[in-house]
């Protein structure tokens, strides 16, 4: 595992302990890592919609949907 270290405002600060006290991530790293792993999900979804609305146009699609997949995991 890797350690990063960011600077973030205040007000991200206050936001991210705010909901460690509310219980909604056990930690600051573990809602940090759940942030990430969410928007790796949101842009795998964006790619595949992508897709979706080329081949419903007409566009002939390339490519090999496994490697697309593995870049995401």
């Amino acid at each position: 595992m890797t350690t990063i270290t960011i600077p973030i405002t205040n007000e991200l600060n206050d936001f991210i302990d705010n909901q460690v006290k509310l219980g909604e991530a056990s930690s600051k790293a573990d809602l940090v890592r759940r942030a990430i792993q969410n928007m790796k999900e949101d842009v795998f979804v964006q790619h595949i919609l992508k897709a979706k609305g080329e081949a419903k146009a007409g566009k002939l699609l390339k490519g090999d949907l496994d490697k697309l997949a593995k870049g995401f995991k």
